[in-house]
């Protein structure tokens, strides 16, 4: 889903940097998901099942579309 590629790719380029190594094994797991539920979970609301999956979108991916950036 180009959406969901723009999103990750852009964030990618940014704050991937600035990320702890715990918080980028997080993300190398979220990447795993499908880009549906990914795009379900971040513009719609629906439930991962997984909150450390959740608390990582909502910390860093739903707030950087907020900024702006995507």
């Amino acid at each position: 889903m180009r959406e969901i590629d723009l999103l990750l790719r852009e964030f990618s380029k940014s704050k991937l940097t600035k990320l702890k190594k715990d918080e980028l094994l997080t993300f190398e797991e979220v990447l795993s998901y499908d880009d549906q539920k990914l795009y379900d979970f971040i513009f719609k609301n629906h439930t991962l099942d997984n909150d450390t999956h959740e608390n990582f979108i909502n910390k860093f991916l739903k707030t950087f579309t907020k900024q702006g950036n995507f």
